[in-house]
């Protein structure tokens, strides 16, 4: 027995002795020593010779595993706090307090460290990689990193977008056990490419320190590829592969195959001798005449693997994937492999609410793209930041055009064009990003990064005509930007804000405006900025949802305010509520960019919500991509999709004597002529009842916009009461929807000899409710508690903590629509597209002194940084009498305000009817100092200093 445990015990060292000889690759994941550098001392007593005792699994960052420091008032953060009221205001003082801190900005992380760590591991050479170059590989470190060999320095990386390789030099490897010691610093230094870059800030990922992604070592011949770029020809039907070696080879040979990565079609191998060579090889490689193409409707792919021998064997290898595709500009528009296209994308800021830093595995991106292609979308932006591998690969296979930035975002803390270290970081920066993934087919689009200071229009100029010149794949524009910055003439394309918006504070609502007027006569494509930002109230159901290092305090603060304010219970109504508003304001603004046939594209922001910048809400997905509950994907795509019918209408409310026009016409970029197909529309009662229908023989729908196909008309004279329709109009599988209102144009009058109508709130009117009467109380532009509440019929923009408190301040209204007070007032619980008239600049009415359970039949949302509990109509027992209170403008215009009209009609069917009966007693000192002229409490910004 003991003969055969020694030789078993043999035949396993022997095993592993030759396994670990045939090692190609030494993974670095695991298990790593560390040490905080907090004083910034570890190079000068050369840390990198000690051994350190403190453990942490990589890859991840520190906050992963609670090392760091707890989040404090003294914090020193990365990322402007615009408004730092939270800082000085009293009623945030109990979310000041030490262990429960809780900041409205952004996300909070359970630890937080900025600056040097130093992380260590032994690895174990094996002998035959003696006489090699050896290749430290660290996929995404954040950020600036030195590398030690024992005690030997390999050197340093400062990327923010690509992973960092560092090579030991073969004459110091030596077979057994060594120590890599890497260094990294999270802290800003010369290099500033903006604190609010989602590259670096703490309003996203966070400024993390740590290393994620692939970590490994591997051996490289002294002659190796160092880069293969790849660059098809459609027209020539092959591809150019520019190979590019360490050095040169005098004699050798390069073999190049081709294979199809989801398809079948695989080309023989191509071997190319060379003598005397330079380090950058060229060759066209043939792609055969039955190629596939790469685009959003076909994502073909490919793989070109490149062997490089010479005379005696195989000295390197490297692969890359790639697409056969052509993303052009043609005029005003973009075309792929020469089909027009329109951009429906949306922006990704670094939102990873359980790591805060990208995800590297392709899974979690293949989740992403297939939710943005559920919701009709085709295109992403990345906002001041590159993404990782895994994203450009889940892109290509799901056909995805992908516009990459610099990791700047060069305002408030830096600036363009000065002769910074970050001018000349940005250019290196740029070229790295396009060596390293420059490919992949759904690398389309590229920009400096996000709205730029300084001297930035020379330095952009500079920077597109270097890049374009140096880089034909990809289209080129300088910066992304609102309309107060300046335009990089030179731009392939452009993207602004300008063509986005919606007009409705001064007008009435229709669907026949778009944004032509708008694009400045840009002669190439033109691309909205950032479209959108339209806020819901939190979710705060999502707050378990946090279970990684990243924590929802802000959303436990607004929960937490909202209770104080005697509304816990209305938190779910106000999301839903204010979602189905916001949902109506994407449909509206995406629609008008479909409409607008000099656009080439639009950018949200975003698909789902953003983080930081005070806590932005503004989509109609939660931070973590997941639905709300508000609005499907279904729904959604309707109106977002490559095929979307649309209605030019030039209102939504009519009365029942006018007629129902919209002409109708399709915006077609399925990649095909649509051909022989009827567009069919129905006019709805209640989403299924038909009341009038009708069909256009189409021959053709041509790709593009504006594709007319004809006009409705229908009498509304049917209409004997007021109600809600719905128009849909459909082509083969696409179908999208409006919904319409219709009021009769004269109503019966109503006996109202029992009931006080007043504008007053004075003896006459307690007289009366002393005396038991019913009163109802119009007091539009009279009421003083509430009135510093501004309201549009369009919820607030982006937030009002980052905007300090620009209006609109309220988010959507709730409405207590099954309350009989609405029997002759068809509405949903929401405020839909009828509501403009009856809502948008009207008064509301602050209840902050009514008891705790008191709830308004109709309530704006506020923000829910102040959470005021508001109305602009309420019920209420006052002394023995019964009162209606109503803040909206039911007096002015009435022949021209049919919606006013008719909620007027419909309070006073109810209030003269057994029906009124109010719930709750009110004091009428209560009532009454609703419009009192005093001094209040509103809101105040505190703002003295940045913190």
């Amino acid at each position: 027995m003991k003969k055969q445990a020694i030789l078993f015990i043999l035949i396993i060292t022997v095993f592993f002795s030759c396994h670990r000889n045939l090692l190609t690759t030494i993974d670095l994941s695991g298990e790593w020593k560390y040490r905080l550098d907090e004083q910034e001392i570890g190079k000068d007593n050369r840390w990198f010779s000690d051994e350190f005792t403190e453990t942490i699994m990589l890859p991840g960052a520190l906050r992963d595993y609670g090392i760091g420091h707890e989040p404090d008032l003294h914090t020193n953060w990365t990322g402007s706090i615009y408004d730092s009221s939270w800082y000085f205001n009293p009623a945030m003082e109990k979310y000041r307090q030490a262990g429960n801190v809780k900041f409205p900005f952004w996300l909070t992380p359970n630890k937080h460290y900025v600056g040097m760590v130093w992380y260590q591991k032994e690895v174990d050479i094996p002998s035959i990689w003696k006489g090699k170059d050896v290749v430290v590989y660290l996929e995404r470190p954040h950020w600036q990193t030195t590398v030690w060999f024992e005690d030997e320095m390999i050197g340093t990386n400062n990327s923010l977008s690509v992973p960092h390789q560092f090579v030991i030099p073969a004459e110091i490897i030596t077979e057994g056990k060594h120590r890599i010691t890497v260094l990294v610093d999270n802290a800003i230094r010369d290099i500033d490419p903006g604190i609010n870059s989602h590259s670096i800030s703490d309003h996203t990922q966070g400024n993390w320190n740590g290393m994620v992604g692939d970590m490994k070592m591997f051996p490289k011949s002294d002659v190796r590829i160092q880069q293969l770029k790849i660059t098809p020809d459609l027209k020539g039907k092959s591809v150019k592969a520019e190979v590019i070696l360490s050095s040169t080879l005098p004699d050798g040979k390069l073999t190049f195959e081709v294979k199809g990565l989801n398809h079948n079609h695989n080309l023989p191998a191509i071997i190319k001798d060379f003598k005397d060579s330079k380090d950058t090889l060229i060759y066209n490689i043939p792609m055969g005449d039955d190629f596939k193409t790469w685009s959003e409707f076909s994502p073909n792919i490919y793989e070109l693997t490149v062997q490089l021998s010479d005379a005696s064997r195989l000295v390197d290898s490297y692969n890359s994937s790639f697409g056969m595709r052509e993303f052009n500009v043609n005029d005003k528009h973009f075309e792929i492999n020469g089909i027009p296209l329109f951009l429906r994308g949306t922006t990704e800021c670094c939102v990873f609410p359980l790591t805060g830093y990208p995800p590297t595995d392709e899974a979690e991106w293949d989740r992403i793209f297939e939710i943005c292609l559920s919701f009709g979308l085709n295109h992403m932006r990345f906002h001041s930041y590159c993404p990782p591998e895994a994203a450009f690969k889940s892109a290509d296979r799901a056909g995805f055009y992908l516009q990459v930035e610099g990791p700047s975002w060069a305002k408030y803390s830096t600036s363009l064009g000065y002769g910074k270290p970050v001018d000349q970081y940005l250019m290196d920066e740029t070229k790295r990003i396009i060596d390293t993934y420059g490919n992949h087919p759904s690398f389309c689009m590229m920009a400096y990064g996000n709205e730029p200071s300084g001297k930035y229009v020379p330095y952009l100029e500079n920077w597109v005509d270097h890049f374009r010149k140096y880089d034909p794949q990809r289209v080129f524009t300088g910066a992304s930007t609102g309309r107060s910055w300046a335009i990089i003439d030179n731009s392939d394309f452009i993207v602004r804000s300008p063509p986005r918006g919606l007009e409705w504070t001064t007008k009435q609502p229709e669907s026949e405006f778009d944004y032509r007027d708008k694009t400045e006569n840009q002669e190439r494509p033109y691309v909205t900025f950032e479209m959108g930002q339209w806020c819901v109230f939190p979710n705060f159901s999502e707050i378990e949802k946090y279970t990684g290092s990243l924590k929802a305090k802000n959303f436990e603060l607004f929960q937490e305010d909202l209770a104080d304010h005697h509304m816990a219970d209305l938190a779910d109504d106000f999301l839903m509520a204010s979602g189905k508003m916001q949902a109506s304001c994407y449909k509206q603004e995406i629609e008008a960019t479909m409409r607008t046939p000099n656009l080439a594209g639009f950018q949200l922001l975003s698909l789902n919500d953003f983080s930081g910048q005070g806590t932005a809400l503004v989509g109609v997905l939660d931070a973590f991509w997941d639905e709300k509950g508000y609005i499907t994907d279904k729904e959604f795509s309707a109106f977002c999709n490559k095929v979307v019918p649309l209605a030019r209408l030039p209102k939504f409310t009519f009365e029942s004597n006018e007629n129902l026009k919209a002409a109708i016409e399709i915006a077609n970029f399925s990649g095909n002529i649509i051909k022989n197909e009827s567009v069919k529309w129905k006019l709805l009662r209640d989403s299924v009842t038909v009341v009038k229908e009708g069909s256009f023989n189409t021959s053709t729908i041509a790709i593009g916009h504006n594709n007319p196909v004809g006009n409705i008309e229908v009498p509304l004279t049917f209409a004997k009461k007021a109600e809600q329709l719905t128009l849909a109009v459909s082509v083969g599988e696409y179908e999208n929807q409006w919904n319409i209102w219709v009021y009769p144009e004269s109503q019966p009058e109503i006996k109202t000899d029992g009931l006080i109508i007043t504008d007053q709130i004075n003896a006459i009117t307690k007289q009366a409710l002393d005396e038991g009467k019913s009163v109802l109380l119009l007091v539009a532009g009279k009421v003083e508690n509430g009135k510093d509440v501004v309201q549009h019929h369009t919820p607030v923009f982006w937030n009002t903590s980052w905007f300090r408190m620009r209006p609109p301040h309220t988010t959507g209204i709730l409405i207590q629509n099954e309350h009989p007070v609405f029997n002759d007032f068809p509405t949903d619980y929401y405020s839909d597209m009828q509501w403009w008239e009856i809502d948008n600049l009207q008064q509301t009415i602050n209840l902050e002194y009514f008891p705790e359970d008191f709830r308004p039949l109709i309530q704006p949302i506020d923000t829910w940084f102040m959470n005021r509990r508001l109305a602009m109509l309420f019920e209420a027992k006052v002394s023995k009498g019964k009162l209606m209170v109503c803040s909206i403008d039911l007096s002015d215009n009435m022949d021209e305000r049919p919606v006013a009209r008719q909620l007027k009609q419909s309070i006073l069917y109810y209030m003269t009817s057994d029906q009124f009966s109010p719930a709750s007693d009110i004091k009428y000192e209560v009532v009454e100092e609703l419009f009192e002229k005093k001094e209040r409490e509103g809101w105040k910004s505190y703002v003295r200093e940045d913190p």
